[in-house]
């Protein structure tokens, strides 16, 4: 660190370091003017007079500029010390989430809140065009009131309104140290770039990403939440980089309890073809929102772990076998009668009259319905559906909202809802995968 405190960088005084890496240091300073603590990250010397890294500092604090949203740490300045360019952004009291990481996994209500946030802060990003391509628990803060913020954009690629426009390389200011310079980084086309274990496959080939790259690497986040341990482990970048590649998850252990629908939603964020994931960041934020209410346990959640896909058969005759054995116990429960009934005639006579059906249109698109089940909450309504000619999806509608939301994409088939939220859910195997 080269900033003594009381070090006068600006308008800003400087309190104290609070961390450095391969892009800056970081320091606590005060504001004078507003009386207020900030975040001072500023280059070191040599680091200034690097051409690529100064153009990357300053496009940094145009990308940071461009987002406003309270899942990404804010910026507040720009400016020039001694020819070291400097940004200033909030302070933020906690810790990373690679510090939470550290006492073990977290509980599944707190991992979907989290994870809630960070889809929320990715999707603003990318309605702006930009994508992060390093996000990772050491990126991620959570705030002492339970607020996480995205960190550090100084991978991020700024894409044209369509994403598909020039790269460009830019980052968000933030008060914690920055990515391990250790870490193999790059912009070029047909290199790699990022951190090993949290890269998606199209990165660890040196490919072109887009945001869907974000959401293979939130995939690996909200696992590793979930299990305590890495998606992707591995003894070295090599190692970590080949299981990307070739290899999937290990199973949630039995123990974490993770509902169906949870396990399911990670699976499809770590699909190795960005084709076969969620497609935005904003529908993956809304999935969240719905699953926070899931409950954790349960049969169904047992059996829908993440697991290879090799397994995706048994997989189907395990939630075949669940639900036909829940219909057995439901059939031989009213043959037996239940002890507290009342006499028939009894009953008739306290039991009021049913209201009339009442119905509302769900949807107005053309194909074909498959299922359809209230949520837990008797208010939205999930279903499977193929329209217009498209694959089978299973969605989420509230009535009254015809925007109705993509939960699952091909080859998950919806069996059943409980009354505590768990989906019964089919998996089937992709042509060439072992059926048996």
């Amino acid at each position: 660190m080269t900033l003594d405190p009381g070090t006068k960088v600006g308008p800003y005084e400087v309190e104290g370091p609070l961390g450095a890496g391969g892009m800056g240091e970081v320091y606590r300073a005060r504001d004078p003017r507003l009386g207020r603590s900030v975040a001072l990250k500023i280059l070191p010397p040599g680091a200034a007079s690097d051409p690529d890294r100064r153009r990357r500092f300053e496009v940094e604090a145009r990308a940071a500029s461009a987002l406003n949203h309270p899942a990404i740490v804010a910026l507040f300045d720009v400016g020039f010390h001694d020819d070291r360019p400097y940004l200033v952004a909030e302070l933020l009291e906690g810790a990373t989430l690679r510090a939470r990481l550290g006492d073990g996994p977290l509980a599944v209500r707190k991992a979907l809140d989290y994870a809630r946030q960070i889809a929320e802060g990715l999707a603003a990003a990318h309605e702006h065009g930009i994508i992060h391509r390093d996000l990772k628990p050491e990126n991620l803060f959570v705030t002492r009131d339970g607020r996480l913020k995205i960190l550090d954009f100084g991978l991020a690629k700024a894409l044209g309104p369509t994403g598909r426009g020039p790269a460009a390389n830019g980052a968000a200011a933030n008060g914690a140290a920055a990515s391990d310079p250790a870490e193999p980084t790059a912009t070029e086309a047909g290199t790699v770039f990022g951190t090993a274990g949290y890269m998606s496959p199209e990165q660890v080939r040196g490919q072109t990403v887009d945001h869907r790259s974000d959401i293979f690497s939130f995939g690996a986040v909200l696992y590793e939440m979930l299990a305590g341990h890495r998606a992707f482990p591995g003894e070295s970048p090599i190692e970590r980089a080949h299981a990307i590649l070739k290899d999937e998850p290990p199973a949630f252990a039995a123990a974490r309890s993770v509902p169906a629908a949870v396990g399911w939603l990670v699976w499809r964020c770590l699909e190795k073809e960005p084709a076969q994931r969620f497609q935005a960041a904003r529908d993956l934020a809304f999935s969240l929102e719905a699953m926070s209410e899931l409950p954790s346990g349960g049969a169904a959640a047992a059996a829908l772990a993440p697991r290879p896909r090799r397994a995706a058969a048994a997989t189907l005759g395990a939630v075949i076998l669940v639900v036909a054995l829940a219909g057995l116990g439901y059939v031989s429960w009213r043959k037996a009668g239940r002890p507290e009934d009342p006499p028939a005639a009894t009953t008739a006579a306290v039991r009021p009259a049913p209201a009339a059906p009442h119905y509302r249109r769900l949807s107005f698109r053309r194909g074909a319905i498959a299922s359809a089940r209230f949520a837990p909450d008797g208010a939205s309504v999930i279903y499977g559906a193929a329209f217009e000619g498209a694959p089978y999806h299973v969605y989420s509608a509230i009535p009254g909202n015809p925007e109705a939301r993509q939960l699952f994409g091909p080859r998950v088939g919806l069996l059943g809802v409980s009354r505590t939220g768990d989906l019964a859910l089919a998996l089937a195997p992709k042509e060439g995968e072992d059926k048996h």
